[in-house]
This record gives structure tokens, C-alpha cells and sequence, in this order.
């Protein structure tokens, strides 16, 4: 069954985060990254969902795109390693580096960060823009699996061009939907 975001609310501040990189094995403060960058993207995704599995592709090359202009990036995997081995951190690595991926992939294993997020799917996106102010919470686009329509990123990629150009993006913003996170 489909489980939307929770639309955390706009303005929202940029919690703190610091997580084991499951490509590198370091571990990635967040907030520091995110000094002096135009804004930061931080996404909740896991291996098996077939909602990321479908716009995966699409999702790494915007973020591949927003690293590029000057943006923090990061994904998170917060699923329950009990219930969904297949989503842990040797299975990320191979996934980032597959995908060539330019940003961590983080390890949840406390699920913490997903629950500072009010994360609630995968995938779950939010950006925050330069000050650390949380500008876009929502659908990535339109497109979901079966549904026939492009992957675009539209949705997202428009709150970045926004954020990059100083302005905030649309508040008529549109909650993802997946995969419920695997909890505990």
C-alpha cells in the first residue's frame, strides 16, 4: 500500500544528522556539509522499493545535477535491517557506486534521523535552502509505477532551480508517495 510524506512544515530547520556513509564507511555530519552551500537535498530511499527503483535513474542524475551546482546532497537509508537485509549497507554501496552516485548514502540504523525528519515513505524528499530552512517537502513527479507517465524529477528539479536562483519554490507542493519505511 502506498504511504504519502508527511509534509513537514515549510521553514522547518535543517535537523541535525550524522550517519555512517555506507560507500566510504566515514561518517558524514550533514549540517556541516551543508555550510556555505546553496541549499541541501536530503533523501530517504531504501534498495527493494519499487517506487525509488522506478525513478531511480532519473533521482541520480538530479542530484548528480544539484552536487554540481553547488548544492549538499545526501540519501538516507532508514529501513529495518531485521525485516530487510537486502537494504543494508554492502547492498547501498554496490547501489551508489552502480549508479554512480556523487553524494553519501547513509545508514539509518537507529532510524532517528528518519523520525527528526517525520520521514515517512521512500522515497521522502526535502530541501532546505541555504539557511538551512526547509523550502520543499514532496513528490519527486507525477510518475509512480504502472502509471505510464515519464520520470521527469519535474517536481523537485523545479524546487532546486528556486532555490538556486533565490527564490522559494511553489508552496502548492504535492507529498511523495511509496513505500512505507520499514520500522522497528
Amino acid at each position: 500500500m502506498a504511504t504519502p510524506s508527511s509534509m513537514l512544515p515549510l521553514g522547518t530547520p535543517l535537523p541535525p544528522v550524522r550517519l555512517k556513509d555506507a560507500v566510504g564507511g566515514n561518517v558524514v555530519d550533514v549540517n556541516a556539509v551543508a555550510a556555505g552551500k546553496r541549499g541541501t537535498v536530503v533523501m530517504f530511499i531504501c534498495n527493494h522499493c519499487p517506487y525509488v527503483v522506478h525513478i531511480q535513474p532519473a533521482l541520480g542524475r538530479v542530484a548528480n545535477d544539484a552536487v554540481d551546482k553547488g548544492f549538499a546532497v545526501v540519501a538516507i537509508n532508514s529501513n529495518d535491517l531485521a525485516t530487510y537485509p537486502q537494504d543494508g549497507p554492502p547492498a547501498m554501496a554496490r547501489l551508489a557506486k552502480t549508479e554512480s552516485w556523487r553524494f553519501p548514502f547513509l545508514f539509518d540504523e537507529t532510524q532517528a534521523v528518519a523520525r527528526s525528519f517525520d520521514a515517512q515513505c521512500t522515497p521522502d524528499l526535502y530541501l532546505f535552502d541555504a539557511s538551512g530552512k526547509l523550502a520543499y517537502r514532496g513528490q519527486f513527479d507525477d510518475s509512480r509505477p504502472s502509471s505510464r507517465k515519464p520520470v521527469t524529477g519535474r517536481d523537485l528539479s523545479a524546487a532546486i532551480e528556486a532555490v538556486n536562483a533565490g527564490r522559494s519554490p511553489s508552496a502548492d507542493q504535492i507529498p511523495s508517495v511509496g513505500c512505507s519505511i520499514k520500522w522497528r
